[in-house]
């Protein structure tokens, strides 16, 4: 087994709680974005009501979040680099955030009509770039606001807030909004109003709640850089990082094995409703339930995972989430009846939120102080890269086999690959003893 690395930090560090609870509602905050916009309602919505062809509209969708994907992948480790050499974070977080706030306010003006493609194609892929971007810079703020005894914590804590204030946001659309008793607004259904409400509920959610990350959460000091000056030193620092790659060879490897992980977690939650519909023919109503149920267990287990994180570190975290994912996707592939996939199902989001948590603590831990939001960036280009590996796959072995069972298995191969990839990186483990405060970078494995 390889080394552990050991990782200092100063001495005395004290945590703001009330920074470190507003940098973890921020969690709940976006979440009704990703579940609302991008997950089960707007999405649906551009594809039947503003396509009018679910055929045309699901191919139509796949090209705006694939694009919005691509402009991810290239610019988050630029922005990283740049706001690193800028010294402050929040302009950059409250900015991006207040870019999908608004964007997300604007697809109220997306009527059910086709002539709307490209209002509604402008501004779900502004909503998505800021969402996306301003999670580059939430995240790197974890290492300065969390001892990194507690870090696991902190971020078990907020992803599983974040899973919660997703369902509740969801709960609210459905039974305020969209819901044919619902009538809270005297909203016109004709022109799908009771539906569209539910994007401005996701603007005023996202502000509301980020509010208190605006104004409680510290930021570092200016570097005295200006805008022009620090993207050069970032395109700089960048290539500095590319040259010396081996010096982070173990948050290159940590990158590439999430990457794969990613692609296959993203393609369970991509396909998931689709195989649920096909092969244990489920409505749309029990996926709806199937869907909701997932992200209560990815919740519950992100918040009691959180001391383990912080007992066994990140890395050792993500081993044992794979396992677990794995096992019940493998038991999810080999059931015949609804009811076995319904346990296996919440068995598997056990293990999901961990994942995604675990990962982003372990960069937190091992990422060089002065590189965080640069190293965040890449966190970010890792999670968008290859996405389209695991769909492009499953489709083609389902379309091979004429199997959903034998197309949706390919997802093992993302995770099994990933685990062992992550079995080459180091394990972290905290320095209780205090040390000078000029230590704080990813040590040499002993």
């Amino acid at each position: 087994m390889p080394p552990k690395t050991p990782l200092t930090e100063p001495p005395g560090k004290q945590e703001d709680k009330r920074a470190l609870w507003s940098w973890a509602l921020y969690d709940w905050a976006n979440s009704a974005f990703f579940t609302i916009i991008l997950t089960f309602v707007f999405a649906q919505y551009f594809s039947v009501s503003v396509m009018q062809n679910e055929v045309k509209g699901t191919e139509a969708w796949g090209y705006i979040v694939g694009i919005s994907g691509v402009l991810i992948a290239i610019l988050a480790p630029i922005l990283g680099a740049i706001a690193d050499q800028s010294g402050r974070r929040k302009p950059w977080f409250i900015g991006f955030t207040l870019l999908c706030v608004i964007s997300c306010a604007m697809l109220w003006t997306v009527t059910p009509d086709q002539s709307q493609f490209w209002n509604a194609a402008l501004w779900v892929g502004l909503a998505t770039l800021g969402a996306e971007f301003a999670f580059i810079f939430y995240n790197s703020m974890l290492p300065d606001l969390a001892s990194q005894d507690r870090t696991g914590r902190w971020s078990g804590w907020a992803w599983g807030l974040g899973y919660v204030g997703g369902v509740l946001s969801l709960v609210v659309a459905l039974y305020g909004f969209i819901e044919v008793d619902a009538n809270l607004f005297n909203l016109d259904r004709d022109q799908a109003e009771h539906v569209r409400a539910t994007f401005i509920l996701v603007a005023v959610w996202y502000l509301v709640f980020a509010l208190p990350a605006f104004f409680f959460i510290p930021d570092r000091p200016s570097t005295g850089l200006r805008l022009a000056a620090a993207t050069r030193a970032g395109f700089v620092q960048l290539k500095e990082s590319i040259i010396h790659v081996r010096q982070y060879k173990d948050i290159v490897r940590f990158l590439i094995a999430r990457m794969l992980y990613t692609d296959g977690l993203a393609t369970i939650f991509t396909f998931g409703g689709v195989y649920a519909a096909g092969t244990f023919n489920m409505g749309s109503t029990e996926v709806l339930q199937f869907a909701i149920a997932l992200n209560v267990t990815a919740g519950l287990g992100a918040l009691g995972f959180a001391w383990i994180d912080d007992a066994l570190g990140g890395r050792n975290t993500i081993l044992l989430s794979l396992v677990g994912l794995g096992s019940s996707a493998l038991g999810i592939l080999l059931v015949d009846g609804a009811t076995a996939f319904w346990i296996w199902g919440m068995i598997l989001g056990i293990f999901v939120g961990p994942l995604q948590s675990a990962s982003r603590s372990h960069l937190a831990r091992v990422a060089p102080p002065h590189l965080q939001t640069q190293m965040f960036g890449l966190f970010a280009f890792s999670g968008k890269a290859t996405a389209f590996a695991g769909p492009l796959l499953v489709g083609w072995v389902t379309s091979v086999t004429d199997s959903q069972r034998w197309g949706m298995s390919t997802i093992l191969v993302f995770l099994v690959i990933g685990f062992l990839l992550m079995l080459k990186v180091p394990a972290t483990e905290v320095r209780k003893k205090k040390v000078p405060a000029a230590a704080g970078t990813q040590g040499e494995a002993e």
